[in-house]
């Protein structure tokens, strides 16, 4: 199946108390089909970059297999820049600054090849550009959707509109409890699913990730690193692990979902370890596939403990 991805395509540059990096490649929509590319023969990126944007980097997205017909280059401005510190808890960040550039006018023009997208992965944007979006795709058979604290506060309307036209939304703890309005999880979850995504998805950072779907709730534990370097990108590459996993399967059950969230949260624990979507760029199937096992092992639980043995 087909997989397109609408976001971000930026610059970034991260601060933590391991390193600096400056005016790395990010944004959402490089981290979602880095992710995805490792699932899926066709993953296809739309966004915006401005004339300052290199072709070396527009080349390392193809030379791994992303279709780029979509990437727009906006010769009038600057690509979007975001610039933030991470603290000693990694969880938390200062955000230093934030240039919208191009991205303050990209208003997506999906090519007619992208029209036909199997599933559609939305990353953090302004969600009447997300509805935007959904209004050219025809019939997907999945949406997944990102978002944040700022659209929660400042675009209720349209994001409660986005919402109600998705299949799977994914958000972190902090942004589950301000949508909902309540600070137990698995309340704001019921909530939450009630505006519409059936499967919600819970991201705890380092604590792993609750998935919501049907009568199931399903916990997949983060895996344990000594060495993390930037936690930049990780929620994105995550959600592009998760859809890109659902894409190959073609199977969208409770038991894929589950295995889908624990794709993903191997691969976000790559991510981690250096700055920017540097880890992806060198990864191996083989790689991926030794850290899965590796998920298994680390949330086995013994036989014979439920009988007391």
């Amino acid at each position: 199946m087909s997989l397109l991805a609408v976001g971000t395509v930026a610059f970034d540059t991260v601060e933590t108390p391991f390193g600096k990096a400056e005016r790395i490649l990010g944004g959402s929509a490089t981290y979602i089909t880095l992710a995805a590319r490792f699932f899926s023969d066709d993953v296809r990126l739309n966004a915006v970059v401005g004339r300052d944007f290199p072709d070396t980097f527009v080349e390392l997205l193809r030379e791994r297999g992303v279709n780029l017909d979509g990437l727009v280059r906006d010769d009038t401005d600057d690509s979007f820049f975001w610039a933030g510190r991470y603290h000693y808890d990694l969880n938390q960040r200062d955000t230093l600054a934030t240039h919208l550039n191009v991205l303050a006018n990209f208003e997506p023009d999906l090519p007619l090849s992208y029209r036909t997208s199997n599933v559609v992965c939305l990353g953090n944007l302004d969600p009447t550009v997300q509805i935007n979006v959904l209004n050219q795709v025809e019939k997907p058979d999945l949406v997944v959707l990102d978002t944040m604290n700022y659209w929660i506060a400042n675009t209720p309307d349209a994001l409660k509109e986005v919402l109600r036209r998705v299949d799977v939304l994914a958000i972190n703890d902090a942004e589950a409890r301000e949508l909902s309005g309540e600070p137990n999880l698995v309340k704001a979850a019921r909530i939450i699913r009630s505006m519409g995504p059936k499967t919600l998805i819970i991201k705890k950072g380092e604590h792993g990730a609750l998935l919501f779907t049907g009568d199931t709730i399903f916990s997949a534990p983060g895996f344990p690193l000594e060495d993390i370097h930037d936690p930049t990108g990780a929620g994105d590459t995550f959600l592009g692990g998760f859809a890109g996993y659902l894409a190959r399967t073609a199977e969208f059950s409770p038991s894929s979902f589950k295995r889908a969230v624990v794709m993903g949260s191997a691969l976000a624990s790559f991510v981690v370890q250096a700055f920017g979507p540097e880890q992806l760029l060198g990864l191996t199937h083989e790689q991926v596939d030794d850290r899965v096992a590796a998920f298994h092992h680390l949330s086995l639980v013994p036989e014979g403990l439920l009988t007391g043995a």
